[in-house]
């Protein structure tokens, strides 16, 4: 293809936190090199594009939240093409390809790229390129590297198409001839197992010969003692192998320190929600023994003074700060240590050659070099491929260099799984193994995502309780690796953990009647509704609540909301409630049993608010037992398949699972589907059909995490 003859194509791309606008940087910057200009957008700038006139071929790229919904930046547009008096050839002239982007941890993997495809279908356009759908729980570049090579050969065949309609055969030809060694689209890459994984990487690495990226061979040979592969050595054939690397992402930041005078921003001007408060935390109670496995704290914290409101059911964000002492480390390893307290100016590099060049708006134009390292970059994410390739060129040994390019490449994608992605590693344990790398802070700002707020659910009823917040949280441990040889606590359950340390020491050594002392300790929080997790709108529905661990946390937020309606409302008729509980131990980690006045359960018990109490400890012994008790909450709900099968289909009651995905989740679904189906006498099939109509009716209600 001549290269002035570049055929446009428009590259939309709707980000949450900012991966799916990374893919399309990406593609923006091959798609010079295969012939084509990318006319890139945020899919919430509607007034630089217009799909109802675009003639040219439309690439989207779509990320998913937790929730299952388009991200924030799509819902402009999803809200436009869901009206339903649109005709069904409304985008009857439009050719499109999407790859969306999700997390199989979730109920709705990849549902906002579905939701959009889903109607574009509905109006009338056409796919030009099949829809690839990318999983974070596996690896995004699983799919994205092979959907990016085949998007070239696609868009060339739509271009000849074209062509061969406005009747220029002679370019016909020509462009034929240049397609003749390119390599067949990838289909269907939507990845269900291991093995489907492993053919797209192989195909992949096939088709490498279409990348616009620079050839890298140096052969190195492995000493006979390195014989196993780690995050900073290799072995062949990787290691003798000819490498594939991205290109290397334009610089676009530029960073001026200034003195030490001044004030840094406030930290509510760096989240775009329009109300966060700072809050104090009144109290902290420890509700695990010393002995247990996980410690599970509960804060309150008093709103009394502000606008926050919230339901039962609803989460909200905390804005927690890096770690102090990581941060002390990374200036030391960039040698910036004496500059910490410098105010640094971030303006765009003049002449940069990337597209649509900005601050990012989590970086303050003006602040200290400290405040930007503790408040707005998130330092433990674990670094993107670009970034690796960026890293390379700040690496000055060659051993460590050829490395980076090994882990960044085509050819080492297992490897950047392996020893980056699953040990969740970050730039700090990647400055420690690479030793002779210094990356500039420009580097840093440009390639470090945004320090994301850490969201928890509400624990408590602002009607039982008013004017207070609480929420449950476990402390996070992560233990030291062979690619990470530190422990570390969750950031922001670690810094809340440090932040009442004083409260719960006064508290081991005081009798405390009110379970907890006063204190002036205050953080940052601002809303996040859900929509769905919600008690039912009518009283009198039954309900059944599934919360091992933490995961009870939102029910006693339903509880206490429950019993403050029944002395209010004594005429009402309520329906019947089921908690379903699990812990490890009885005497260790049972929440909410008995602490202090926290002696919840067992009240919601004696008053009627809660019916029936379902427990199982799946770490105590039970030798004497004759019989096995149940040892998770999914094998006492089976225990109760005729009370879970008449709350569902007779009494169209509502099910409600909180906890962890992959552990708890998935068994408590599949427990369900086998009541149901042998409930209903029906097959496997149709009582997952069922299943997924209570889903739609929002009967069967999930908060959960991976």
């Amino acid at each position: 293809m001549c290269c002035g003859l570049k055929r446009r194509f428009l590259l939309l791309y709707a980000t949450q936190k900012g991966q799916a606008k990374a893919i399309a940087e990406e593609i923006w910057q091959q798609a010079g090199a295969h012939g084509f200009e990318a006319d890139m957008h945020c899919m919430s700038e509607m007034d630089k594009y217009n799909l109802e006139t675009e003639k040219d071929p439309v690439v989207i790229i779509i990320s998913t939240t937790g929730t299952g919904d388009p991200p924030d930046t799509a819902r402009k547009l999803v809200k436009k093409i869901q009206d339903t008096t649109l005709p069904p050839d409304h985008f009857a002239h439009l050719q499109y390809g999407l790859l969306g982007l999700g997390d199989s941890e979730y109920t709705f993997f990849c549902n906002g790229g579905k939701i959009v495809d889903r109607r574009l279908q509905e109006l009338g356009a056409q796919r030009f390129y099949d829809t690839g759908l990318a999983d974070d729980c596996v690896g995004l570049e699983l799919v994205v590297d092979p959907w990016i090579d085949g998007l070239w050969h696609a868009l060339k065949e739509v271009f000849l198409l074209q062509k061969e309609k406005e009747g220029m055969n002679s370019a016909v030809d020509a462009v034929s001839n240049s397609l003749s060694a390119a390599p067949h689209v990838v289909h269907e890459l939507n990845l269900s197992s291991k093995v489907q994984n492993l053919k797209l990487e192989d195909e992949g690495v096939k088709s490498s010969g279409v990348l616009s990226q620079k050839l890298v061979d140096i052969s190195l040979v492995a000493s006979n003692r390195d014989t196993e592969a780690s995050l900073v050595h290799s072995v062949p054939p990787i290691s003798q192998s000819a490498l594939n690397i991205p290109a290397l992402p334009p610089e676009y930041i530029e960073v001026q320190f200034q003195d030490t005078h001044g004030e840094n921003p406030r930290l509510f001007s760096l989240i775009s929600e329009e109300r966060a408060f700072e809050v104090p935390v009144t109290k902290a109670v420890q509700l695990t023994r010393e002995d247990a496995i996980k410690t599970a704290l509960l804060l309150e914290l008093d709103i009394a003074d502000t606008a926050f409101e919230y339901q039962p059911g609803d989460a909200f964000c905390v804005m927690c700060p890096n770690n102090v002492s990581e941060v002390e480390e990374l200036l030391r390893i960039l040698e910036l240590s004496e500059k910490g307290e410098y105010f640094v100016c971030v303006k765009v590099k003049q002449g940069t050659k990337k597209k649509g060049a900005a601050r990012p708006q989590h970086i303050p134009e003006r602040s200290t070099l400290k405040f930007i390292l503790t408040w707005c970059l998130e330092i433990r994410a674990t670094p993107k491929k670009a970034f690796l390739r960026a890293l390379v060129e700040c690496t000055s040994d060659v051993g460590e260099k050829r490395r980076l390019q090994e882990l960044c490449s085509r050819q080492g994608a297992s490897d950047y799984t392996r020893f980056i992605r699953d040990p969740n590693v970050c730039l700090l344990d990647l400055l420690h193994a690479f030793p002779s790398c210094k990356p500039s802070l420009n580097l840093l700002i440009e390639h470090l995502p945004k320090l994301q707020a850490r969201s928890y659910s509400a624990s408590s009823s602002n009607l039982y309780q008013p004017g207070k917040l609480s929420f449950v949280f476990s402390i996070v441990e992560f233990a030291a690796c062979p690619t990470r040889p530190v422990s570390r606590k969750g950031l922001c359950t670690g810094w809340l953990a440090e932040l009442v340390a004083p409260q719960l020491h006064a508290n081991r050594n005081t009798v405390d009647t009110n379970g907890g002392s006063c204190s002036t300790e205050k953080i940052s929080i601002f809303a996040r509704p859900n929509n769905a997790f919600h008690l039912p709108e009518d009283p009198s529905v039954p309900l059944m609540m599934v919360g091992p661990g933490t995961g009870i946390s939102p029910f006693i937020g339903f509880l206490q909301h429950r019993q403050k309606l029944r002395e209010e409302h004594t005429d009402w008729e309520f329906g019947e409630t089921w908690l379903f509980f699990g812990c490890r131990h009885q005497d260790r980690d049972y929440l909410f049993k008995q602490v202090h006045y926290l002696a919840f359960i067992l009240c919601f018990l004696e008053n009627g608010t809660l019916n029936h109490l379902k427990v199982c400890f799946s770490r105590d012994s039970s030798s004497a037992a004759e019989v096995a008790p149940p040892k998770y909450v999914q094998d006492v709900i089976r225990l109760h398949a005729k009370e879970v099968a008449r709350v569902l289909l007779k009494e169209r009651g509502y099910f409600y699972v909180c906890g962890d995905k992959k552990r708890m989740a998935d068994g408590v679904s599949d427990a369900v589907v086998d009541i149901l189906s042998m409930e209903m006498e029906a097959d496997k099939l149709e009582a997952m059909k069922f299943l997924a109509t209570l889903r739609e009716a929002k009967r069967y209600l999930q908060d959960v995490w991976s």
